[in-house]
C-alpha cells in the first residue's frame, strides 16, 4: 500500500511540473465559463433603433425616453420619414425602427386606444423577434402606467412589420453562416496539409528543384481546392434557393465576386499553415482548433457579436468570415449592391493581401 501511495504522489509531482498539463486542468474550465458564462450570450443589449415621431406629443416623447433608457436599445437619432427609415436599414446601420402617428396622444385621449409601428430587421429573425419583445414590455410598462394614474382602460397596439423577411424564415439566418464556415474551414484545413504532405513524402524537395517555379508549386496546390470550394458553395445555394425557399436578391456576380475573395483568403491562410508546420497532424490541429471555433463565435449567426464584451468584438474584426458574412446577408437577403458592401469587401481584401504576402515570404524563407 505505501508503494501504491509513493505512485499517486510521483503521478501528482508529473502533473504540478508539466505547465500544459496544468493550463488543460485549469486555465481550460476557467476560459470556457468565462466565455460561455459572460461573453457568449443571446441576450441582445444596446441594439441600434431610431424613433420617427410624426406626434410630436408628450405621450410619444414620453416612450421615446423609456426605449432610450432601456439597456436594450441604443437611440441612434429621430428620423423624419419612412423613406430615412429605409436608407438606415439599407446601411445596417439600425435594427429598428419605432414610427409614432400624428395624432398618437390625441387618439389616446379621445379614443383610449392608438397605434405604434414597430420595423424590424427579420434578416436575422430571432434578433428581430427579441428585439420586437422587448418594444412590448416597454408599451405594456407604459400603458399599466397610464391606467393606474388614469383609471381608464388605455391600450397601444404595436404594428409589426418585418423587413426582408416577413415570414421569419431561419434559413436567411444560418445558411449566411454555414456558407462562411463551410469556404473556410474546407480551404483552410485542406491547404494547410497540402505542402506538409508533399515534405513527408520527400517530393517536396523534388519539385523545389526541378525547372518549374518554385511560387508557382505554391499556387498550384491551391487552385484545385478554389475550384471545389465554388462548386460547394454552388450547391449549398442551390439547396438554400430550392429546397429551403431562400430569396436570393442580389447580384449572383457580386455574391461569386465576394466568395471568391473569402475562398482566396482562406487558401492563403491554409498555405501559411502549411509552410509553417512539419506534419499532417499538427497543421490539421491547428487548422481545426485555429479556425472552426472562431468562426463559429466571431461570425455572428450564432451569438451577437454587439454584445461581446470590447476585447472580444476587437478580436472579431480579424476573423474574415465575419466579414463575408454581413456581405451575403446584404447581397442574398436585402438585394444590396456593391456600394452598400464596399467597406467589408475592403477589409476582405486587406485580409487576403495579408495572407498572401505571410504565406510567400514565409515559403521564400525556407526556400533560403
Amino acid at each position: 500500500m505505501k508503494q501504491f501511495f509513493t505512485f499517486v504522489r510521483k503521478e501528482f509531482y508529473h502533473v504540478f511540473r508539466d505547465r500544459k498539463t496544468l493550463l488543460m486542468l485549469f486555465g481550460l474550465p476557467i476560459a470556457q465559463i468565462l466565455l460561455f458564462g459572460f461573453a457568449l450570450t443571446n441576450e441582445i443589449k444596446d441594439s441600434k433603433i431610431v424613433v420617427v415621431d410624426y406626434a410630436n406629443d408628450p405621450a410619444s416623447r414620453e416612450i421615446t425616453q423609456k426605449l432610450a433608457a432601456s439597456d436594450q436599445f441604443e437611440l441612434q437619432s429621430s428620423l423624419m420619414s419612412h423613406r430615412e427609415i429605409e436608407a438606415a436599414f439599407r446601411k445596417g446601420v439600425v435594427n429598428l425602427a419605432v414610427v409614432f402617428p400624428a395624432n398618437f396622444n390625441s387618439d389616446l385621449l379621445a379614443q383610449n386606444s392608438a397605434q405604434i409601428q414597430v420595423i424590424a430587421d427579420a434578416s436575422d429573425p430571432n434578433k428581430a423577434n427579441t428585439l420586437t419583445n422587448y418594444v412590448n414590455n416597454i408599451l405594456r410598462d407604459y400603458q399599466q402606467e397610464r391606467v393606474n394614474e388614469t383609471q381608464l382602460p388605455y391600450q397601444i397596439q404595436p404594428e409589426i412589420r418585418m423587413l426582408y423577411n416577413p415570414e421569419l424564415k431561419g434559413a436567411t439566418n444560418f445558411v449566411p453562416g454555414v456558407m462562411a464556415l463551410v469556404l473556410v474551414l474546407i480551404c483552410v484545413l485542406m491547404t494547410s496539409i497540402s505542402i506538409v504532405r508533399e515534405k513527408e513524402n520527400g517530393t517536396m524537395e523534388v519539385l523545389l528543384v526541378s525547372p518549374f517555379n518554385p511560387f508557382l508549386v505554391i499556387i498550384s496546390k491551391a487552385v484545385p481546392y478554389f475550384v471545389l470550394s465554388l462548386f460547394n458553395l454552388t450547391v449549398i445555394l442551390l439547396m438554400s434557393i430550392f429546397f429551403m425557399g431562400l430569396p436570393f436578391e442580389g447580384s449572383l456576380l457580386l455574391f461569386y465576386a465576394e466568395s471568391s475573395l473569402l475562398i482566396i483568403a482562406a487558401l492563403s491562410l491554409g498555405l501559411l499553415i502549411s509552410n509553417s508546420t512539419d506534419s499532417q497532424q499538427t497543421a490539421m490541429l491547428i487548422a481545426l482548433m485555429g479556425m472552426m471555433i472562431p468562426t463559429m463565435l466571431f461570425t455572428g449567426f450564432m451569438f451577437p457579436i454587439e454584445n461581446m464584451p470590447m476585447p472580444l468584438r476587437i478580436i472579431s474584426n480579424v476573423v474574415p468570415s465575419k466579414w463575408y458574412y454581413i456581405i451575403v446577408k446584404s447581397i442574398m437577403i436585402k438585394g444590396l449592391g456593391f456600394s452598400a458592401i464596399w467597406k467589408e469587401t475592403l477589409i476582405l481584401v486587406g485580409m487576403t493581401a495579408f495572407f498572401l504576402f505571410v504565406s510567400f515570404k514565409k515559403f521564400k524563407i525556407r526556400l533560403a
